[in-house]
């Protein structure tokens, strides 16, 4: 996208105020979003987006500026710009670019800006007439479509020179119930780091009808009740309560200026004995995965808790030099105009030893978490809460009547320590995870849990 020779002009520009560290990433990004509504296509936006963001570091300082004029002379312009945040003299030479080879193991077989829209389409009014024909109370259905190709370069002034292009598909597929009185909805969004291959081997009556079942059922349940209780959080999207209440808590955004509750913390017992926790960019063609961060790094496997012992931190360049720990591989950024930093990409808990049919028969009585909804946490307390979209009672070790308006209440690490029993069926679920550099691609995934009280929010009063 930029020749090297400019990009070391620029490196150099960069540096010239006393920086000790510079930094060049350029984007350019292709994007295509389809709405369906109605079985008819209401929206259809494509654009590109390029841009290149420059970043200075002096010590713990760090200024940046971001330019959409790949011109040299625009480029030299954001570099004299970021260099004014910086004060001082000199005394640091950009070293020579040298480029490096990437292998990425996230194959694309059919690039999405080679396909039809109306292939695309297509596909969109399969899953429309799926999930509208499940049931007669359906009454509403919305499909989201999204693609894009984004191709990035990175350098530096310590010579890194890389290029990635990263292919992600994603279906959104939501199903909306009335019986007259009320109404209930459900939700499903699988998404792939994939070209439109992955478009052509969904399994569109697995996703769309669940959409509508999960509808159709809430429309059926009864109010959840209010308390303290066992709860059973199922696999896949269940995940997403520790990414919210534990791994922004485990990265150096937070940890790095003291303002996470797992800061200080390696190598103490931070969760029970059967929790490995997990964040892994390399995996195959998933959704959150990379083949290098924002700051050119390798995506990699971070083992951040094993068997309840702390063991590390998601960490970029800029919160490294605060922690005097090293890059794991974790700066991650929406574009260009934003600064990366540490930030989740596939975040999951380990397999463990217990079956789904073994964890439910164990639990006497308590609330099943299907499938959950959205929440929010306080990083620096772990306080969160979490609302579920699909909830049922438990009781004598079988699932019972369903259960609307359940929510989780708690503290990550509590939560953590009192998670006893861990299934052997690990799913990701693909979600977009929202922090200082924007709005990212993330999995959340784990395998069935037991969490041995946790409080629950529903109708004050019922049994």
């Amino acid at each position: 996208m930029l020749a090297k020779s400019v990009i070391e002009d620029v490196l150099t520009a960069a540096l010239q105020t006393g920086g000790d560290f510079a930094e060049v990433f350029a984007e350019d990004r292709f994007a295509n979003t389809l709405s369906l509504r109605e079985n008819k296509v209401e929206g259809s936006l494509s654009g590109r987006d390029f841009g290149i963001g420059i970043r200075v570091f002096k010590g713990f300082q760090s200024a940046y500026a971001y330019t959409t004029d790949g011109s040299k002379e625009g480029l030299l312009k954001a570099a004299y710009q970021a260099a004014a945040g910086i004060k001082g003299e000199r005394n640091v030479t950009a070293s020579p670019l040298v480029q490096e080879k990437i292998v990425s193991a996230h194959s694309i077989a059919a690039f999405p800006r080679e396909v039809e829209k109306q292939r695309k389409a297509d596909v969109m009014r399969k899953a429309y007439e799926i999930a509208k024909n499940y049931h007669s109370s359906i009454q509403q259905v919305g499909i989201r479509y999204l693609d894009e190709e984004q191709h990035v370069l990175i350098a530096n002034s310590e010579g890194k020179f890389v290029e990635d292009k990263r292919v992600r598909s994603r279906l959104s597929i939501q199903s909306i119930a009335s019986d007259g009185n009320q109404m209930q909805s459900g939700y499903y969004g699988p998404g792939a780091h994939q070209g439109f291959e992955f478009m052509e081997s969904l399994d569109l009556n697995h996703y769309a009808s669940e959409a509508s079942r999960i509808a159709v059922t809430m429309l059926g349940a009864d109010p959840c009740p209010s308390g303290k209780f066992p709860v059973i959080i199922d696999n896949e999207f269940g995940g997403v309560i520790f990414h919210e209440a534990c791994g922004h808590g485990l990265e150096a955004t937070s940890v790095a200026k003291g303002n996470s509750v797992f800061a200080d913390q390696i190598g103490e017992k931070v969760a029970s004995d059967v929790v490995t926790y997990i964040d892994d960019g390399t995996l195959a063609n998933e959704w959150g995965s990379l083949a290098i961060d924002d700051e050119g790094e390798a995506a990699r496997k971070n083992v951040l808790i094993e068997n309840g012992i702390l063991k590390g931190y998601l960490i970029d360049k800029l919160n490294g030099r605060r922690m005097g720990m090293p890059s794991t591989g974790s700066g991650r950024r929406q574009s260009y105009r934003f600064a990366p930093t540490s930030r989740m990409t596939n975040t999951y808990i380990a397999n463990g030893k217990s079956t789904p049919a073994e964890i439910i028969a164990n639990t006497e009585h308590g609330i099943y978490a299907k499938y959950m909804g959205g929440g929010q946490v306080n990083t620096t307390t772990g306080d969160y809460n979490f609302a579920v979209m699909e909830a049922y009672a438990v009781k004598d070790g079988k699932i019972g009547k369903p259960l609307r308006g359940a929510t989780l209440i708690g503290n990550g690490p509590e939560t953590l320590k009192l998670v006893d029993m861990v299934g052997n069926n690990l799913a990701h679920g693909a979600g977009m995870c929202g922090s200082l550099s924007g709005s990212l691609p993330v999995n959340v995934g784990q395998p069935m849990i037991r969490v041995s009280e946790m409080t629950v929010g529903g109708r004050k009063g019922e049994e």
